[in-house]
């Protein structure tokens, strides 16, 4: 047997089955990523801070694992099946627009939970994942202590500026985003960071004679203090 002969039979075999797959091992793994997927889409839920919560986005999360997780399994017994499947993903565009980076993070968790349990490492995936877990649940625990960001848009006559202004020395210090001037009154947008059990002082603005609305509105932004 020459050499190439040697190299051929060493191609062919490593595009051989390496393993075998068994049923209980299939339904054993998609399980694991069904509990995994439903643990990342819990702690997606609970850090959430967006204004919108989309619950199919959750429901891709655990999709998402469960899937990744199907596609990896029969990948790592076969090389040849694993170079047709790049081939095969590579042609897929997926342009869905994802606004806010944590998300994209939570997707790439979920894939990397995917891959780990299609490949058997049970072990791997379970403790990395309660690690994660508990690191985003303790950074939104000191995260939630700050204060938020909130818009704060007063609409009012003229004749009661001296009113709203003495009001508005009692807040937060705040930054003027916008002001607009128009016939007989003036409407005022305020960034300005409190806290959620202190939304309540803005309802003084409605004891002022001329206010027509005060609205404070919650916003996901990054506050430039």
């Amino acid at each position: 047997m020459g050499a190439n002969d040697i190299i051929k039979k060493g191609i062919l075999d490593n595009f051989q089955m390496v393993g075998d797959l068994t049923l209980t091992d299939a339904i054993i793994t998609l399980v694991l990523a069904f509990v995994l997927g439903l643990f990342v889409f819990f702690i997606y839920r609970l850090t959430f801070t967006g204004v919108i919560f989309v619950k199919s986005f959750g429901t891709a999360l655990i999709m998402l694992t469960m899937v990744t997780a199907m596609i990896i399994m029969p990948i790592t017994l076969n090389i040849g099946l694993a170079l047709g499947m790049v081939g095969a993903l590579s042609i897929v565009r997926f342009r869905t627009a994802v606004k806010d980076p944590l998300d994209t993070i939570f997707m790439f968790w979920a894939i990397a939970c995917g891959i780990t349990l299609g490949a058997q490492l049970y072990a791997i995936s379970l403790v990395s994942s309660a690690a994660i877990g508990v690191f985003l649940l303790i950074w939104n625990l000191f995260k939630s202590k700050k204060n938020l960001p909130f818009m704060l848009v007063l609409r009012f006559d003229e004749a009661s500026k001296k009113e709203v202004q003495a009001v508005l020395r009692k807040l937060p210090s705040g930054r003027l985003k916008s002001k607009i001037v128009s016939e007989g009154y003036i409407e005022l947008t305020i960034e300005m960071n409190i806290k959620e059990n202190e939304a309540g002082m803005i309802d003084a603005f409605s004891a002022i004679p001329g206010v027509q609305n005060a609205s404070l509105i919650s916003y996901k932004g990054d506050v430039i203090s």
